[in-house]
């Protein structure tokens, strides 16, 4: 097997980042099946696997759903296993998300992020993501190329701890993240490896001397206590192998992650809350009104499961307004955030109002002028104590402006 020699700097988009963190931690299986825009993560895999820079298998599938299938057998069979996918295939990958997790299955899944159909977009929304919140895999989100290459190393780690052993996703805007490049400063192979270890399998199929049955049928009798006393005990772990491996990753890069990342929170009175490659955008015009002498600050949720409940009830003590702002349409309610946000709030301390935010469906653009407008709203709150416009509003569509609630 080759070793690649890297720049200190490379010139690399999301969907190559994450190909090459892949890479890195030497995968056993990767079983794919192509959709834009993930395609590029498994087609550079490939490509480094012809070129004997991987050993392993590269399996490609009939669909996406025969992908996770694949990467569920190869994973209990004692492999270092995962995938890529976006929008419907990652909806046709459902089913096979929830043998995953519950059959503690540490597969890593890089989703780039797109909306779903119909109408048909292939462009970054936040749907998919949200589709699988609830499927008992840790959750990681992705702001930009950097975080894509970084978060992959994180998940590796945190997912195959023996204490844990959760699938892990990691999440990036479709285009705007996975095909726009940046400056991605890089580990060395053999550092990148060493930070996320061997494999140790547990309870691999593959070890005849100690038979395990996997995917059992429960029914009643048991069903209730693998899901929420086993599963959910594990999710509570998770919080401290995060946190554990954000500051191990800080000592071998300098680079900092935390669940919950905050931007010009120390003395804010209003803030907004959003995930991927918005909470740049949020920054700038934060950055503008902070010169201004408006303490306006920004949000950006990094772990999204499992979700930092005493994380986000801090962050927001003291904070008089927020605005959660949802990639995603939720079609007769309030969005994923919205709801999280005020289940973290509704026994704290907090008095802060709360507005929702729908924005950026099938890839529209959020402007600096949108934020500004949204900052504006949660400053009238903010003096008013109560809300003084719709609870939702829906931000950059045409036609009269659309509200909810």
């Amino acid at each position: 097997m080759r070793k690649m020699e890297l720049k200190d700097i490379e010139v690399w988009d999301g969907n190559m980042a994450a190909s090459h963190a892949m890479r890195q931690v030497q995968i056993d299986v990767v079983a794919a099946y192509p959709i834009t825009p993930s395609t590029p993560i498994v087609e550079n895999y490939a490509t480094f696997l012809a070129n004997d820079y991987v050993e392993g298998e590269f399996v490609m599938v009939e669909s996406e759903h025969a992908a996770m299938s694949g990467c569920v057998g190869a994973s209990a069979a004692g492999g270092r296993v995962a995938t890529a996918t976006s929008s419907q295939g990652f909806a046709l990958m459902v089913e096979t998300l929830y043998q995953a997790s519950g059959m503690r299955l540490p597969i890593i899944l890089n989703v780039v992020n797109r909306a779903l159909a119909a109408p048909l977009n292939v462009n970054g929304d936040h749907s998919d993501m949200y589709l699988g919140r609830d499927s008992g895999w840790i959750q990681l989100d992705a702001y930009n190329p950097q975080d894509a290459y970084d978060l992959n190393f994180i998940a590796f780690k945190v997912s195959e701890d023996h204490d844990v052993r959760l699938p892990c996703m990691v999440h990036q805007d479709g285009f705007m993240t996975s095909h726009t490049a940046m400056g991605v400063k890089t580990l060395q192979d053999d550092i990148a490896y060493n930070f996320v270890g061997d494999f140790k399998p547990m309870n691999d199929m593959l070890d005849l001397d100690n038979p395990v049955t996997h995917g059992v049928q429960t029914e009643e009798d048991w069903h209730f206590e693998h899901k929420a006393r086993q599963q959910n005990d594990l999710m509570t772990k998770v919080y401290p192998k995060l946190q554990a491996a954000f500051n191990e990753f800080e000592e071998l890069t300098g680079r900092k992650y935390s669940m919950v990342e905050t931007y010009n929170m120390e003395e804010a009175e209003v803030a907004v809350v959003c995930m991927g490659t918005s909470v740049k955008t949020a920054i700038e015009v934060s950055n503008e009104l902070n010169a201004k002498g408006i303490k306006a600050g920004v949000v950006g949720i990094r772990v999204i499961r499992p979700w930092p409940f005493e994380k986000i009830a801090e962050v927001f003590k003291d904070i008089k307004a927020i605005g959660a702002l949802d990639r995603s349409a939720p079609h007769g309610t309030v969005g994923m955030l919205f709801n999280e946000l005020a289940g973290s709030l509704i026994n704290s301390d907090s008095n802060a109002v709360l507005n929702n935010y729908i924005y950026g469906l099938g890839g529209r653009d959020l402007t600096k002028k949108h934020i500004y407008s949204i900052y504006e709203d949660l400053l009238a709150n903010a003096k008013a104590g109560k809300l003084t416009t719709a609870t939702q509003q829906y931000i950059g569509t045409r036609g009269p402006k659309l509200e909810f609630l």
